[in-house]
């Protein structure tokens, strides 16, 4: 059995139940869990060690889920609208591909350390920790700078 076909064997079930908790939906989940091992497989080489393998299969799946979610439109309906937003949620706005859009472009024209540490944090769905670690900085500084980029982001998004 080579490597790969064992990376598979060991950690497909957890991928795979990770994914079911979020879709609810077994059918999805399996093609999404098979997605995350083919492009998990292709990017094996970038994988650093960093965190548990499990952990970076899961984020490999989650990606793919909400790419997904975006292809095919899903919106999740609430029963009531409240009046006024005060604030929008950045995480769940990256689902919609407008807001997607407009977000990633707001993001692109963002300072450094700002665009930098909010894109790992979102998108790599690293730590605060890790990222305070990447910079040479604490945890905190990590966590402080990350929800000043997402307060630029939001009050970007208000004018939006």
């Amino acid at each position: 059995m080579t490597e790969l076909e064992s990376l598979y064997r060991a950690y497909f079930r957890d991928v795979y139940l990770y994914i079911l908790s979020l879709s609810k939906d077994e059918h999805i989940a399996e093609d999404i869990t098979s997605e995350a091992f083919i492009k998990a497989i292709k990017s094996i080489d970038t994988f650093k060690g960093d965190c548990d393998i499990r952990v970076w299969l899961c984020q490999i799946a989650k990606n793919c889920y909400y790419s997904y979610l975006r292809k095919n439109k899903k919106i999740i309906y609430t029963d009531e609208e409240p009046e006024h937003i005060s604030e929008i949620n950045i995480e769940q706005s990256i689902v919609y591909k407008e807001d997607s859009i407009k977000i990633h472009e707001i993001l692109h024209k963002l300072k450094e350390p700002y665009k930098e540490v909010f894109s790992l944090r979102i998108f790599s769905e690293l730590s605060f920790k890790e990222i305070g670690y990447l910079f040479g900085k604490s945890e905190n500084w990590a966590c402080v700078t990350y929800h000043r980029a997402r307060k630029k982001i939001q009050d970007e998004m208000e004018d939006y």
